[in-house]
Protein backbone atom coordinates (compact mmCIF):
# COMPACT_ATOMS: atom_id res chain seq x y z
CA UNK A 1 0.00 0.00 0.00
CA UNK A 2 1.33 2.96 -0.99
CA UNK A 3 1.33 6.27 1.56
CA UNK A 4 0.54 9.46 0.12
CA UNK A 5 1.19 12.70 2.90
CA UNK A 6 -1.48 15.34 2.30
CA UNK A 7 -0.23 19.35 3.48
CA UNK A 8 -3.19 21.16 3.31
CA UNK A 9 -4.31 23.71 6.11
CA UNK A 10 -7.53 23.87 4.68
CA UNK A 11 -10.24 21.56 6.74
CA UNK A 12 -12.60 20.51 3.80
CA UNK A 13 -10.13 20.36 1.07
CA UNK A 14 -8.45 18.11 3.32
CA UNK A 15 -10.53 15.80 4.12
CA UNK A 16 -11.98 15.63 0.47
CA UNK A 17 -7.94 14.54 -0.57
CA UNK A 18 -8.34 12.26 2.29
CA UNK A 19 -11.36 10.70 1.39
CA UNK A 20 -10.98 10.14 -2.18
CA UNK A 21 -7.40 8.64 -1.52
CA UNK A 22 -8.39 6.15 1.51
CA UNK A 23 -11.42 4.81 -1.42
CA UNK A 24 -8.25 4.20 -3.83
CA UNK A 25 -6.71 2.24 -0.86
CA UNK A 26 -3.73 4.76 -0.53
CA UNK A 27 -2.58 5.27 3.18
CA UNK A 28 -3.16 8.74 4.02
CA UNK A 29 -1.15 10.81 6.22
CA UNK A 30 -2.02 14.31 7.98
CA UNK A 31 -0.65 17.41 8.09
CA UNK A 32 -2.25 21.27 8.56
CA UNK A 33 1.12 22.90 8.45
CA UNK A 34 4.60 22.74 6.97
CA UNK A 35 6.60 22.40 10.10
CA UNK A 36 4.28 19.81 11.07
CA UNK A 37 4.78 18.20 7.67
CA UNK A 38 8.40 18.27 8.05
CA UNK A 39 8.32 16.84 11.66
CA UNK A 40 5.82 13.55 9.91
CA UNK A 41 8.38 13.06 7.21
CA UNK A 42 11.28 12.26 9.84
CA UNK A 43 9.22 9.07 11.36
CA UNK A 44 7.08 8.58 8.26
CA UNK A 45 8.02 6.46 4.88
CA UNK A 46 5.71 8.24 2.14
CA UNK A 47 5.66 7.71 -1.60
CA UNK A 48 3.99 10.64 -2.40
CA UNK A 49 3.61 14.51 -1.59
CA UNK A 50 0.19 16.52 -2.06
CA UNK A 51 1.11 20.18 -1.09
CA UNK A 52 -0.59 22.95 -0.62
CA UNK A 53 1.56 26.75 -0.78
CA UNK A 54 -0.17 28.81 1.55
CA UNK A 55 0.43 26.82 4.63
CA UNK A 56 0.77 28.42 8.21
CA UNK A 57 4.37 27.91 9.80
CA UNK A 58 6.88 27.09 6.68
CA UNK A 59 4.87 27.60 3.32
CA UNK A 60 5.10 25.15 0.57
CA UNK A 61 7.43 26.27 -1.41
CA UNK A 62 9.98 26.24 1.05
CA UNK A 63 9.08 22.53 1.74
CA UNK A 64 9.70 21.87 -2.08
CA UNK A 65 13.19 22.97 -1.51
CA UNK A 66 13.88 20.81 1.52
CA UNK A 67 12.22 17.69 0.75
CA UNK A 68 14.76 15.11 -1.55
CA UNK A 69 13.59 12.17 -3.41
CA UNK A 70 9.70 12.10 -2.54
CA UNK A 71 7.56 13.22 -5.79
CA UNK A 72 5.15 16.53 -4.78
CA UNK A 73 2.40 17.15 -6.75
CA UNK A 74 1.11 21.07 -5.65
CA UNK A 75 -2.05 21.94 -4.75
CA UNK A 76 -2.80 25.34 -4.95
CA UNK A 77 -4.99 28.45 -5.46
CA UNK A 78 -2.08 30.24 -7.25
CA UNK A 79 -2.98 29.86 -10.83
CA UNK A 80 0.22 32.44 -12.08
CA UNK A 81 2.46 31.06 -14.73
CA UNK A 82 5.52 32.34 -12.49
CA UNK A 83 3.71 30.27 -9.77
CA UNK A 84 3.88 27.47 -11.12
CA UNK A 85 7.20 27.81 -13.01
CA UNK A 86 8.72 28.74 -9.66
CA UNK A 87 7.03 25.24 -7.77
CA UNK A 88 8.12 23.51 -10.98
CA UNK A 89 11.70 24.49 -11.06
CA UNK A 90 12.32 24.63 -7.36
CA UNK A 91 11.60 20.74 -7.28
CA UNK A 92 7.95 19.63 -7.37
CA UNK A 93 7.11 16.86 -9.90
CA UNK A 94 3.74 18.84 -11.12
CA UNK A 95 1.15 21.19 -10.04
CA UNK A 96 -2.68 21.50 -10.52
CA UNK A 97 -4.86 24.49 -9.33
CA UNK A 98 -7.85 24.57 -7.31
CA UNK A 99 -10.97 23.78 -7.94
CA UNK A 100 -9.40 20.49 -9.56
CA UNK A 101 -11.13 17.53 -10.59
CA UNK A 102 -10.69 14.46 -8.40
CA UNK A 103 -10.31 12.00 -11.23
CA UNK A 104 -7.09 14.20 -12.71
CA UNK A 105 -5.39 14.21 -9.64
CA UNK A 106 -5.52 10.59 -9.17
CA UNK A 107 -4.45 10.17 -12.51
CA UNK A 108 -0.99 12.62 -11.91
CA UNK A 109 -0.46 10.56 -8.61
CA UNK A 110 -0.58 7.53 -10.87
CA UNK A 111 1.79 8.77 -13.08
CA UNK A 112 4.72 10.18 -10.58
CA UNK A 113 4.47 6.70 -8.30
CA UNK A 114 4.90 5.10 -11.75
CA UNK A 115 7.92 7.40 -12.92
CA UNK A 116 9.20 6.71 -9.28
CA UNK A 117 9.00 2.84 -9.49
CA UNK A 118 10.81 2.96 -13.09
CA UNK A 119 13.61 5.68 -11.55
CA UNK A 120 14.46 2.51 -8.67
CA UNK A 121 13.94 -0.73 -11.20
CA UNK A 122 16.91 -1.65 -13.12
CA UNK A 123 16.61 -0.79 -16.51
CA UNK A 124 20.16 -0.84 -17.74
CA UNK A 125 18.93 -3.83 -19.99
CA UNK A 126 15.59 -2.48 -21.08
CA UNK A 127 15.88 -1.47 -24.73
CA UNK A 128 13.91 1.99 -24.96
CA UNK A 129 11.91 3.05 -28.22
CA UNK A 130 10.05 5.79 -29.05
CA UNK A 131 8.80 7.02 -32.42
CA UNK A 132 12.06 5.66 -34.96
CA UNK A 133 14.16 6.07 -31.99
CA UNK A 134 15.69 2.61 -29.87
CA UNK A 135 17.97 3.23 -27.26
CA UNK A 136 20.46 0.59 -27.21
CA UNK A 137 22.19 0.11 -23.17
CA UNK A 138 24.61 -2.27 -24.27
CA UNK A 139 26.72 0.01 -26.21
CA UNK A 140 25.16 3.71 -25.62
CA UNK A 141 23.85 4.31 -28.55
CA UNK A 142 20.54 5.28 -30.05
CA UNK A 143 19.28 4.38 -33.54
CA UNK A 144 17.05 5.79 -35.78
CA UNK A 145 15.87 4.07 -39.12
CA UNK A 146 18.35 1.99 -38.71
CA UNK A 147 21.39 4.74 -38.24
CA UNK A 148 23.46 4.41 -35.22
CA UNK A 149 23.99 7.73 -33.22
CA UNK A 150 26.72 7.52 -30.88
CA UNK A 151 26.54 8.96 -27.56
CA UNK A 152 28.41 10.27 -24.41
CA UNK A 153 27.90 8.66 -20.90
CA UNK A 154 26.44 12.12 -20.46
CA UNK A 155 24.56 12.64 -23.16
CA UNK A 156 23.24 8.59 -23.13
CA UNK A 157 21.58 9.51 -19.45
CA UNK A 158 19.78 12.89 -20.72
CA UNK A 159 18.56 10.54 -23.68
CA UNK A 160 17.81 7.41 -21.12
CA UNK A 161 15.45 9.80 -18.95
CA UNK A 162 13.82 11.57 -21.63
CA UNK A 163 12.52 8.20 -23.06
CA UNK A 164 11.47 6.89 -19.54
CA UNK A 165 9.39 9.57 -19.44
CA UNK A 166 8.64 10.43 -22.81
CA UNK A 167 4.78 12.28 -22.26
CA UNK A 168 5.99 14.17 -19.13
CA UNK A 169 8.35 17.41 -18.89
CA UNK A 170 11.56 17.21 -17.45
CA UNK A 171 12.58 19.87 -15.49
CA UNK A 172 16.20 21.05 -15.38
CA UNK A 173 16.35 20.05 -11.86
CA UNK A 174 14.69 16.98 -11.79
CA UNK A 175 16.89 15.95 -15.19
CA UNK A 176 20.06 16.80 -13.37
CA UNK A 177 19.04 14.57 -10.41
CA UNK A 178 18.28 11.52 -12.55
CA UNK A 179 21.35 11.46 -14.49
CA UNK A 180 23.55 12.13 -11.21
CA UNK A 181 23.21 8.75 -10.80
CA UNK A 182 25.04 8.09 -13.85
CA UNK A 183 27.84 10.63 -14.46
CA UNK A 184 28.93 13.51 -12.80
CA UNK A 185 29.96 15.92 -15.74
CA UNK A 186 26.60 17.86 -15.87
CA UNK A 187 25.32 21.13 -14.43
CA UNK A 188 22.62 23.62 -15.39
CA UNK A 189 24.95 25.30 -17.63
CA UNK A 190 26.25 22.15 -19.04
CA UNK A 191 22.94 20.54 -19.36
CA UNK A 192 22.21 22.77 -22.29
CA UNK A 193 24.89 22.41 -24.17
CA UNK A 194 24.56 18.51 -24.07
CA UNK A 195 21.17 18.78 -25.09
CA UNK A 196 22.44 20.66 -28.23
CA UNK A 197 25.00 18.11 -29.02
CA UNK A 198 22.44 15.69 -29.10
CA UNK A 199 20.08 17.21 -31.16
CA UNK A 200 22.97 17.87 -33.75
CA UNK A 201 23.32 14.19 -33.71
CA UNK A 202 20.05 13.49 -34.03
CA UNK A 203 19.74 15.98 -37.40
CA UNK A 204 22.66 14.23 -39.31
CA UNK A 205 20.16 11.40 -39.70
CA UNK A 206 16.90 12.35 -39.08
CA UNK A 207 14.53 15.40 -39.55
CA UNK A 208 12.15 14.73 -37.34
CA UNK A 209 12.88 17.26 -33.94
CA UNK A 210 13.11 14.57 -30.92
CA UNK A 211 13.56 16.56 -27.82
CA UNK A 212 11.46 19.61 -27.30
CA UNK A 213 12.45 22.51 -24.61
CA UNK A 214 9.35 23.70 -22.38
CA UNK A 215 10.51 27.16 -22.16
CA UNK A 216 11.86 28.12 -18.25
CA UNK A 217 10.95 24.39 -17.29
CA UNK A 218 12.97 21.99 -19.20
CA UNK A 219 12.72 19.41 -21.62
CA UNK A 220 10.45 16.48 -23.00
CA UNK A 221 10.04 13.87 -26.14
CA UNK A 222 8.72 15.80 -28.86
CA UNK A 223 5.01 14.46 -30.03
Amino acid sequence: MKTILIVEDNTDIHNLLKEVLEKEKYRVVDSYSGTEALMLLEREKVDLILLDLMLPGLNGEEIIKKVKDIPIIVISAKISPEDKVNALLSGANDYLTKPFSTEELLARIQVQLRIKRNSKENIKDIELKYKQMVLNPENHTICIEGNPIYLTKTEYAIVKQLLLNPKQVVTKSKLLDFISQDTLDCDENSLKVHISNIRKKIRKVSEEQYIESVWGIGFKMHE
